[in-house]
């Protein structure tokens, strides 16, 4: 098993530390924005959205975890075995089927042979 701290969960969390900073800040940013004079609800919604952006990532990687700690704790659990395939064999279809009795459709059946034996030149 691997060490509990590696380069690339130093990376990830990081990178969630980061996002969690720069969320924050923008959110300062908009409460700034709303306490002055020309500011609006909509400054106010985004100090609460902001934050839940910035966590955004570090839920992921705990929805990644869990889920992937699920997936190999059900292939610990149960041992794949795939049922044998039975052999099939289709045989191809002896019987002409009669494109003539609709004058119509053997016109268009006749016209679309035509096309294919021109893209084939």
């Amino acid at each position: 098993m691997q060490g509990l701290i590696t380069p690339k969960r130093l990376a990830i969390a990081a990178a969630c530390l980061a996002s969690l900073v720069v969320c924050c800040g923008l959110a300062y940013w908009q409460w700034e924005r709303f306490s002055e004079a020309g500011g609006t609800f909509q400054n106010l919604g985004y100090v609460f959205q902001w934050p839940l952006f910035g966590l955004f990532p570090a839920f992921m990687v705990w929805r990644i975890r869990r889920l992937d700690a699920r997936r190999k704790a059900e292939a610990a659990r149960e041992p794949v075995v795939e049922p044998p395939r039975p052999m099939v064999t289709v045989e191809p279809v002896r019987t002409p089927v009669p494109d003539d009795e609709d004058d119509e459709l053997a016109a268009y059946n006749r016209m679309l042979a035509q096309l294919h034996a021109r893209d084939q030149r």
